[in-house]
């Protein structure tokens, strides 16, 4: 019996996010999602195209060592590679602060654009991007634990990078959707490890011996390219705005968090690379096939590459779950407001978490591991649509601030408009990069990214439940 003043005709609230997050907690997500093994595969080729611009632009008459100024080319192209990311942040700070909800990019576009704007991203996101992404980074994890431990080697068994990778995804969705205090720590974990495993590197690159100039004549490589590496190895911070609803004291720790995060990568990123000079010299790092492995070969040349795959393990590991922590609120967010997408929308008031948002985006890139089968074709599949939502969403920051002039702005971005139209101007050179590269692979993504819009008009739009 209903006890009294109790209303059991009417049902339950819907359960919805909890601000839970601190800001060690969102800082973590930001650095665990950042550093990932990019770094080790694009350090050489970022290398060798610093020294094809420092050729390029014919500085040789400056009065200074020729090994000496490849050095600083390579520093400063890693340091502005971490000042784009930062210009990109404060636009996400600024929009984060703004509209501190969850699904980030789906709520700013949704408000700038029109919701057809922020469900195609959404859908984006769902199909293409974020499994893309997660099954990108398992296969890294696959690839460096083969290395560790193969016990299907000597049978010719040919898909064990497939099984390493699949079961990296299942088992990380599995403990996110076990609940929101076992994805976070799990994260916090790991990001320790991964920041510590580079520091480490640092430390024994710096007791290495000095390099020396070596013989071997790096090829040349594009600045164009190398610079879209360099991005790429930042890739990530916008993902604090995926949970800005889940973030305590949103209006300051959420630009806290976007800012060191990203300054914090940037630091890492410079040590890194400073390491790897010193240990190497400039020829060694452009022409090294495993930079980390050499560089730590030249102190424990018997355990240094167990060590080196046992670093990028864990730092591939740390991306995935954010990945998947991070991925599954977009979801959530699209499913909250569109009918088509109703059964995403629930959030497990238990766990804490968006479960079924888990659950499909899990099984999505388990089936990805499967039909694409490398770390390559992942990424070419993600590539096109990435950097047309980067460059929609950071001009929305001007787009808002004329069609919603009355919403509170607890920051403003630094440096606007400048900074804006600076990250905007990057992301549509990628844009055309990407497509230059693999047009193909480009028209099918962009293609399954605007099938989203007759999705939109036969389900009616959106739910209209709620105010984004």
């Amino acid at each position: 019996m209903p006890t009294p003043g109790s209303s059991p005709d009417l049902p339950a609230e819907p359960a919805t996010p909890k601000r839970q997050l601190t800001l060690f907690d969102s800082t973590c997500i930001i650095v665990g999602i950042i550093i990932g093994a990019g770094i080790y595969e694009t350090a050489p080729r970022v290398a060798r195209g610093a020294g094809w611009w420092w050729d390029a632009i014919g500085l040789g008459f400056l009065p200074v060592a020729e090994e000496a100024a490849l050095w600083g080319a390579v520093v400063l192209f890693w340091l502005a590679g971490g000042l784009l990311s930062l210009c990109g942040a404060f636009g996400y700070a600024e929009l984060a602060t703004a509209y501190p909800k969850e699904g980030g990019d789906y709520v700013y576009l949704g408000r700038a654009y029109g919701r057809w704007a922020g469900f195609l991203f959404g859908w984006m996101q769902l199909a293409i991007v974020r499994p893309g992404d997660i099954v990108g980074m398992a296969f890294v994890f696959a690839t460096y634990a083969e290395q560790i431990y193969n016990p299907l080697a000597e049978t010719g068994f040919a898909f064990t990078g497939q099984l390493y990778a699949a079961t990296a995804v299942a088992l990380l969705t599995a403990v996110n959707v076990w609940g929101i205090r076992q994805g976070k720590w799990t994260q916090n974990l790991l990001t320790v490890f991964k920041a510590s495993g580079l520091l480490a590197i640092v430390a024994v690159a710096l007791f290495a011996p000095r390099g020396e100039p070596s013989a071997a004549e790096p090829s040349p490589f594009p600045i164009s390219v190398a610079l879209i590496l360099v991005l790429f190895t930042y890739g990530g911070w916008n993902e604090m705005a995926y949970v800005a609803a889940e973030v305590k004291r949103p209006k300051r720790n959420i630009v806290r968090a976007l800012v060191l995060g990203t300054v914090a990568v940037t630091l890492l990123y410079l040590l890194v690379n400073a390491a790897f000079l010193y240990a190497l010299g400039y020829a060694g790092l452009a022409t090294s096939d495993a930079v980390a492995a050499d560089a730590v070969a030249t102190v424990f040349p018997e355990v240094g590459a167990r060590l080196i795959s046992a670093v990028v393990c864990i730092s591939a590991l740390g991306v995935v779950n954010g990945l998947i922590f991070t991925g599954a609120r977009i979801s959530y967010a699209v499913g909250a407001e569109h009918r088509a997408f109703r059964v995403l929308g629930k959030w497990d008031r238990q766990r804490g978490t968006p479960a079924r948002a888990l659950l499909l985006q899990g099984a999505l890139a388990v089936g990805l591991v499967v039909v694409l089968g490398s770390f390559l074709d992942a990424i070419l599949y993600t590539a096109a649509a990435i950097y047309l939502f980067y460059l929609a969403t950071s001009l929305a920051v001007i787009v808002l601030r004329f069609k919603e002039p009355h919403v509170e702005r607890p920051y403003r971005v630094t440096g606007y408009p400048l900074t804006t139209l600076v990250f905007a101007g990057v992301c549509a050179f990628l844009i055309y990069g990407s497509i230059m590269y693999k047009p193909l692979l480009s028209a099918v993504a962009l293609g399954i990214i605007f099938l989203g819009l007759p999705i939109y008009w036969l389900t009616g739009g959106s739910r209209g439940l709620s105010d984004r």
